[in-house]
């Protein structure tokens, strides 16, 4: 299925994204060699360019398998010499070269921006030790009449039960992230819609950046820690301990420290990308109990991050602010725009997913043999 859409034409759909990723990297590579800090890789027992492809790689089996084994019940092909002919059929049909081109350039630009975002923001409280916490929390008393937000949390809904649920709700963000990658750029049959998404989270990475290094704070978890001591021990407590450790353990010894710190508040980026979610979402079109899911997400996740002390009320606004920035002008840079407003833009016949008019997601279940209804 050759229809010029190549290489050429997967960097133009994500320029904005590799734009971020380099302007992130080159900011990562000035401040390691001023503050003599190494770059390192951001994840742990497996790095994130092993887990990265490793997710996007299950993504393509659970897209073409199903289809492949629909195909071959309807043509009783389950001999090893009838399955290649339908595996190669299939792999044409959902993979071609153009989307192939598509999902690699896509991961390629998020990834650089993954990986440059958690350096940047590793090294920000040593490029500027400044903290802001007490004028965040001064801010949040003046919007709550008096009140520290996560105390008012904590007196309606309780420090039992809440505690346990939302330390759920944090935990499944983090495996949102690279889930909603792979589905844009795997299971997404219309590139400007996965375009714009992944291109949107990585403005996301480039301006938390910025603000970190700009307006470093920690967190109402670890400026006042004793606000939360009422809650119980749950597995974000240990999370939160942790970071800590790697955070004292990085400004101890910048370039000994085996690790990346990751404590940052202001703005929440886990805000801001929900926020993006949400309105990528609307904008395409997805459907309705799609929307409802995210909005009810977003809500959750709001809750959870003050409520466990991760974010103020005030990085709850500027993430909000900046997730839906993100969209605007990923919106603008990925052409899905009418003037300055934007709008999903409807891909033509013979476009690298013509045919395919879902957006971030397609149905996973097999399909009749009918490869336009794919």
């Amino acid at each position: 299925m050759s229809n010029g859409y190549g290489a050429r034409g997967a960097f133009r759909t994500f320029g904005l994204a590799w734009a971020a990723g380099i302007t992130l990297a080159v900011a990562a590579v000035v401040m390691s060699a001023t503050q003599d800090i190494p770059i390192r890789e951001p994840d742990g027992v497996l790095p994130s360019y092993i887990t990265f492809p490793g997710v996007l790689g299950l993504a393509i089996l659970i897209d073409v398998l199903p289809r492949l084994l629909h195909r071959a019940g309807q043509r009783r092909a389950w001999a090893p010499r009838q399955l290649g002919p339908v595996a190669r059929e299939v792999m044409a049909e959902r993979w071609p070269a153009s989307h192939w081109w598509f999902a690699l350039i896509g991961l390629g630009a998020w990834y650089l921006s993954y990986a440059a975002f958690r350096n940047v923001k590793s090294m920000a409280p040593l490029v500027n030790p400044e903290r802001f916490d007490d004028e965040l929390a001064d801010f949040d008393r003046f919007l709550f009449l008096g009140h520290d937000p996560a105390a008012v949390l904590h007196s309606w809904l309780g420090e039992s039960v809440t505690a346990h649920f939302l330390s759920g709700v944090y935990i499944v963000w983090i495996a949102l992230v690279p889930v909603s990658i792979a589905i844009a750029l795997v299971w997404t049959r219309h590139i400007q819609a996965g375009a714009w998404y992944v291109t949107a989270v990585a403005v996301d990475w480039c301006l938390g950046a910025l603000i970190y290094v700009l307006v470093p704070t920690v967190g109402p978890i670890y400026s006042d820690p004793g606000m939360f001591s009422g809650l119980p021990h749950t597995y974000v407590s240990d999370l939160q301990e942790t970071l800590l450790t790697d955070r004292l353990a990085v400004l101890a010894d910048p370039s000994g420290a085996d690790r990346l710190q990751t404590v940052a508040a202001f703005a929440s980026l886990h805000v801001g990308i929900m926020v993006t979610i949400c309105l990528v979402v609307e904008l395409v079109a997805l459907p309705l109990w799609v929307r409802i899911v995210s909005w009810a997400f977003l809500f959750l996740t709001i809750l959870s991050t003050v409520y466990l002390g991760w974010h103020f009320a005030a990085d709850v606004l500027g993430g909000a602010a900046m997730g839906a920035f993100a969209v605007w002008l990923a919106g603008m840079a990925t052409g899905n725009r009418v003037g300055w407003r934007v709008r999903l833009k409807r891909e033509s016949e013979g476009s690298p997913s013509s045919g395919h008019p879902e957006a971030l997601v397609s149905r996973s279940a097999p399909l009749p043999d009918h490869p336009v209804a794919d």
